[in-house]
């Protein structure tokens, strides 16, 4: 049943190879019976089920495809510490293997506690939506305390240095990043409806918690991300004279709505310059730019800065609460605009705010000062 419905897929993936350029003409069969041949071998062992089952319980709810992905690699590996402590190619599965495995974790791995309640969770969904296996209550006795930590933030004059030598693509991302609050994955999927010049905002669409909200667009990115428009539909274009499937829908809009993906409201604000192949369909289409692409050039930017701290784009988002307080901007506002569910979550940046600002003098230079 399984390898009936991947039937189509495998189709999909012969017909890739020889579209990218991946292999020769002739090669190609041949790859795509080498993928079917291990997947009836897969398939007979009784190791396809269980991944396939995992994936379609997590799309059924609607988990985001970056938590799928999450998921699937923690499972991966739960299996390859179940197989190397039962010695068997293919392990069995049991209460007393789930409960252990948040130990090992924390005590041989030496894992971080983010780390360990992703596996915990990603266990528990596997036991209890696709192996149908009663272990209990485990949030718990194996889910890991983790203390509050406060974000790294960048001062005003090291955000300016930060920005400054950026270029391009990179720069406009990381500016509307740090100008709106969002994340870098809610700026790789904006797309050309979502931008409202009128009232100088940008609209994101199911983000965490697939949730909509909306959010600052800068007079600063104004120009540039005019530009950018305009370089994406001169893609769009080649793309439809080229007869290219349009870009992908959420919720089945594709079949709602069968032209939409072609529309040019639709396509993407950052497209990739290069076609892919979409992971849950199959089919090539283009995409999004990778979140990999600005995180580099973040990077590289605070290399180049100087600046000496943990930076990554999240840290962007980080300095967008704080210095939005350090404006005078009230936090329920502040929350909206990051979409925190809770508040309490936003408040940690209230915190930070009080090592931006003139900080009290230390009792030691007070008294170097003669108590002046």
């Amino acid at each position: 049943m399984v390898l009936r419905e991947l039937e189509a897929s495998l189709q999909q993936f012969g017909d890739f190879l020889l579209k990218a350029q991946l292999v020769r003409e002739k090669a190609a069969p041949h790859c795509v019976r080498w993928v079917r041949r291990f997947l009836s071998r897969s398939a007979a062992s009784g190791l396809v089920r269980p991944w396939e089952e995992l994936r379609l319980r997590i799309r059924t709810r609607h988990y985001s495809y970056k938590t799928e992905c999450s998921y699937a690699d923690r499972v991966r590996r739960f299996f390859a510490y179940v197989s190397e402590r039962q010695q068997a190619r293919h392990p069995r599965v049991d209460a007393d293997s789930v409960r252990n495995y948040p130990t090992y974790l924390a005590v041989r791995q030496q894992v971080s506690a983010s780390t360990q309640n992703q596996a915990l969770c990603a266990l528990l969904f596997l036991c209890r939506e696709v192996l149908g296996l009663d272990v209990g209550d485990l949030t718990t006795t194996a889910r890991a305390k983790r203390g509050p930590r406060l974000p790294t933030v960048l001062s005003l004059p090291e955000t300016a240095a930060l920005l400054g030598t950026m270029r391009g693509t990179t720069w406009l991302m990381a500016a509307l990043i740090y100008g709106g609050g969002l994340r870098v994955t809610e700026c790789c999927q904006l797309r050309v409806k979502d931008v409202d010049f009128d009232q100088g905002l940008l609209v994101v669409r199911s983000g965490k918690g697939d949730k909509d909200r909306t959010t600052l667009l800068a007079d600063m990115c104004r120009e540039s991300l005019r530009a950018q428009l305009r370089a994406a539909e001169a893609i769009h274009q080649t793309d439809r004279q080229a007869g290219l499937p349009g870009v992908w829908l959420p919720d089945g809009l594709d079949r709602k709505y069968p032209h939409a993906g072609r529309e040019f409201a639709w396509f993407w604000v950052f497209p990739s310059h290069t076609l892919s192949t979409d992971p849950r369909t199959g089919i090539v289409r283009r995409h999004h730019i990778s979140d990999s692409v600005v995180q580099k050039a973040v990077k590289a930017a605070a290399r180049e800065g100087k600046i000496h701290k943990s930076i990554s784009v999240h840290t962007l988002r980080h300095c967008f609460g704080t210095h939005m307080l350090l404006n005078g901007v009230d936090i329920r506002q502040i929350q909206e605009y990051l979409g925190h569910t809770n508040v309490e979550t936003t408040m940690i940046y209230t915190h930070v705010v009080k090592e931006l600002r003139t900080p009290p003098r230390s009792p030691l230079d007070v008294l170097q000062s003669g108590g002046h």
